[in-house]
């Protein structure tokens, strides 16, 4: 099974190397030097990384071939692809691969269904599962240790915990205004 791994950003230096978006848990165990990554496009790739570091924050790698700014510029918004186990699970116990969350059904701690799965989208702050509703609508949930309370893969569901107005429009809202108007 093949999983995106990173996104190339731009170039850095003059020697080839580009910054990186790391999309996995395990880039250690994924951009580690010596991986071979199948890209999309497939046209740039197979990639096969050299040397990996970290700078300011950012992770840097440098790709066999790749030498000069020029061709680490040719690279940008190349997605890396690793090749995994389908069976093989992350090391920590509460981290998941995508492939194992979608098309899970996702319900309320009341049993209430809300819908399915269908993509998880990974944002610098937090990952969002999106989930489609029965009418065909998406509702947006935080995959957060609030929210999202159990991932039960065995019987193939989430269970959430939503605060008020994340998948329902009767939220209450608070306010320090009295009825009239005056504040509080």
């Amino acid at each position: 099974m093949q999983l995106v791994v990173a996104r190339v950003g731009r170039a850095h230096g003059i020697k080839g190397e580009v910054t990186v978006e790391v999309r996995t848990d395990e880039p250690e165990l994924r951009l580690a030097p010596g991986a071979v990554l199948a890209t999309d496009p497939a046209s740039t790739g197979p990639l096969t990384i050299e040397t990996g570091r970290v700078h300011s924050g950012r992770l840097l790698l440098r790709f066999a071939g790749v030498r000069d700014r020029n061709a680490a510029e040719a690279l940008r918004n190349t997605l890396l692809i690793a090749e995994v186990d389908p069976e093989a699970l992350p090391e920590e116990e509460d981290e998941y691969y995508d492939h194992q969350l979608m098309d899970l059904d996702v319900v309320t701690k009341d049993g209430v269904e809300v819908g399915r799965i269908t993509e998880i989208s990974h944002l610098p702050s937090q990952d969002l599962f999106v989930v489609e509703r029965p009418d065909g609508t998406e509702v947006l949930i935080p995959f957060v240790e609030q929210i999202v309370t159990e991932i039960d893969l065995t019987e193939q569901r989430a269970v959430i915990d939503p605060p008020p107005g994340l998948i329902d429009d009767r939220a209450e809202i608070a306010s320090s205004r009295d009825e009239s108007g005056e504040e509080a």
